[in-house]
């Protein structure tokens, strides 16, 4: 379970994001890869037993039986949204990237085209089989180039010493000032967490991994393994696009430093074997998402309007979805040059938009009071306040304010609507919320079940290990 987690998270996008923002700004995009590492441990210790004594199959249905069905229709909603603006989109834009410094005289919305026939024939194809079977396998191919990538980019730089001597310091700094444009100290400590608690612990496409799990132990552990298979990423990703300064000083944009970087500094042979397991992951990537977006749709609203229809409607319907999301991903990738870099792209979109789920999640985790009712205002103010905030800050630019203090303070407002909207109506009767919220009895009970267990299968020793070996990173790159 903890390699599938990996391979969930080693894609084109990730690559050509974390490398891109390094080279632009610095080492400081690794902040959202150690702080994974802290809401893992954090999503081990409270929400983790909850979600699988749930025994639900999608994080929507953990909102309908917690709320409502309501709270499910908007998280499945948000999440097709999700699918199209940032998980097909950016993924068919990285991808486009890569390929046009092998046909340089191919405009980037072809590319883009070709990419998403390429996708849409190998999902109807059999591509979720396909990734059931090589997901694992592609991530460990890049995981290998990159490792590649990353000696060899240190090596033309001159080595680690001159890379740590030439490049600005401000760029080896992993805590900015507070007026950073790009993320601020006090920015990391609010809006970098609620990011990483969407990602990481109500994201289906990463939490479907745990849920398959044998036992809370065993899901404990893996998500604590892939936490720490999330510090790594600092030498294998980040750096050498940090490094790629002194070999590329001129590229027109960030997000072209790791295709530079694939293409130049591998032999021939193995950069053709890399941009092949780069081609499959995509493609992987995105079949992926058009299958869990089609069956999310005809479950989430087709069957529940028309309960009768056949399965022979549902698969078309769900053919019809595919092809939507494939055209709107189209028309949308070639949007995302205008954010600046890739990576900067996927947190403004996430900021704007899951605030409210976090506050669905978060203040039903630890509050019985918590309603349907109350749900329903919180969904209300997130969705007016961020489509007003999008409009006016990043859209039509009328004031400043970072991304990453719009995720808290939306979180804030949804927060307070869930709680005064529960406490001005009735509550929901009692066995909405059995079993679905974190005690500290349920802490106490946990004590002393994990008392007769050796160090080494204690979780919370785990966690304790993880986020010291995490502390010594971000204190020697501070």
């Amino acid at each position: 379970m903890h390699l599938a987690l990996l391979a969930s998270n080693i894609s084109s996008t990730t690559l050509i994001g974390l490398a891109g923002a390094a080279y632009g700004t610095g080492i400081s995009v690794y902040n959202y890869e150690w702080m994974a590492a802290v809401v893992l441990v954090f999503f081990s210790i409270f929400f983790l037993p909850f979600l699988l004594r749930a025994r639900v199959y999608t994080l929507p249905e953990y909102l309908e039986r917690r709320y409502n069905g309501t709270a499910r229709l908007y998280f499945s909603g948000l999440t097709l949204f999700l699918n199209i603006v940032v998980d097909t989109s950016s993924a068919l834009y990285g991808g486009a990237l890569l390929f046009k410094l092998l046909l340089p005289d191919v405009p980037l919305w072809q590319i883009v085209i070709g990419l998403a026939l390429s996708a849409g024939i190998y999902t109807i194809a059999g591509g979720l089989r396909a990734v059931i079977y090589t997901e694992v396998i592609q991530a460990l191919l890049l995981l290998g180039a990159s490792m590649i990538i990353a000696v060899k980019t240190f090596a033309a730089a001159g080595g680690w010493d001159r890379v740590m001597g030439a490049v600005d310091p401000a760029k080896l700094s992993l805590i900015r000032p507070l007026d950073d444009p790009t993320l601020p100290w006090l920015g990391l400590l609010t809006g970098v967490p609620l990011l990483g608690f969407y990602f990481w612990c109500t994201n289906q496409f990463m939490v479907q991994r745990v849920l398959t799990a044998k036992d809370e132990n065993h899901g404990r552990w893996g998500s604590l393994f892939a936490g720490f298979l999330k510090l790594p990423v600092l030498f294998l990703m980040v750096l050498p696009g940090t490094a790629a300064i002194l070999l590329y000083p001129g590229l027109e944009s960030p997000d072209m430093v790791y295709p530079t970087l694939l293409l130049n500094l591998l032999p021939a042979g193995l950069a053709g074997i890399a941009v092949a397991g780069f081609m499959a992951a995509l493609m992987s990537s995105i079949a992926s998402t058009y299958n869990s977006a089609s069956t999310l749709f005809t479950m989430d609203f087709v069957l529940r309007r028309w309960p009768d229809l056949s399965n022979r409607a549902l698969v078309r319907i769900g053919r019809v979805v595919t092809l939507a999301m494939a055209v709107a991903s189209v028309l949308w990738a070639p949007q995302i040059e205008r954010f600046g870099s890739l990576w900067q792209y996927l947190q403004i979109i996430i900021a704007y938009a899951v605030p409210p789920v976090m506050a669905l999640y978060l203040v039903g985790l630890f509050w019985r009071r918590a309603n349907a009712a109350g749900a329903i205002a919180c969904i209300a103010t997130g969705v007016v306040a961020g489509v007003a905030l999008f409009l006016a800050v990043p859209v039509n630019g009328l004031f400043e304010i970072h991304f990453l203090y719009i995720a808290p303070l939306l979180f804030l407002a949804c927060a307070l609507a869930l709680v005064v909207g529960s406490l001005v109506t009735d509550p929901d009767p009692a066995t909405k919320s059995e079993g679905m919220i974190w005690t500290p009895a349920f802490y106490r009970e946990e004590t002393t079940r994990l008392a007769a267990e050796p160090f080494w299968r204690n979780y919370r020793v785990l966690a304790a290990a993880l986020l010291a070996l995490t502390a010594v990173i971000v204190w020697t790159f501070r």
